[in-house]
């Protein structure tokens, strides 16, 4: 089950804030009625700052407004599935001696999928639309030593990424396809 993040701070919180009885207060966040007392009478928790339940996202505001009515009503803590979910976005560390490696895995991508998008490319090796450019015209420096090497093979990505971005970029054509 999940528990209240900072319970005394909310505590704090909720008995400046609020009309909740102490017990409703120390059911929610698993304190006992005489601590709350205490919190109210400014001899526990003195120096803790108040944290809002609310706009923290542990509970709703129609949930404390309910309670507030109903002494005898207990606070439901927000289940973590209800929380919002933040998008993690990883950066990605190339080894300096897979580096040297991305124009030929450009270069791959450019020859055998020429459906790709330049941003699917960038996202699958981890490099910078500049260079997809130079590998594309040859005025990369390297450009006349470059070899088609799979991406895959080079560690450059997964086969799993590079497949569903295929398939992305073949369901946009066909799309397309079929509004012409």
């Amino acid at each position: 089950m999940a528990q209240l993040l900072m319970p005394q701070a909310t505590a704090v919180w909720m008995v400046d804030n609020t009309t909740l009885t102490f017990k409703q207060i120390g059911d929610f966040c698993e304190m006992h009625e005489l601590e709350i007392q205490g919190v109210a009478d400014g001899e526990v928790a003195t120096n803790i700052v108040g944290q809002d339940p609310v706009l923290s996202g542990q509970i709703d505001q129609d949930e404390l407004e309910r309670c507030i009515k109903d002494p005898r009503a207990t606070l439901q803590l927000r289940k973590r599935a209800d929380l919002p979910k933040v998008k993690q976005s990883k950066a990605r560390y190339t080894p300096v001696s897979k580096r040297q490696d991305k124009p030929d895995a450009i270069e791959f991508l450019l020859k055998r999928f020429p459906q790709l998008a330049d941003p699917q490319i960038v996202r699958l090796i981890g490099t910078t639309k500049q260079t997809i450019n130079q590998v594309r015209d040859g005025t990369h420096r390297n450009s006349e030593e470059l070899e088609q090497k799979d991406p895959v093979l080079l560690g450059l990505c997964s086969a799993k990424d590079l497949n569903a971005e295929i398939e992305k970029a073949n369901a946009k054509a066909a799309t397309l396809e079929k509004n012409l």
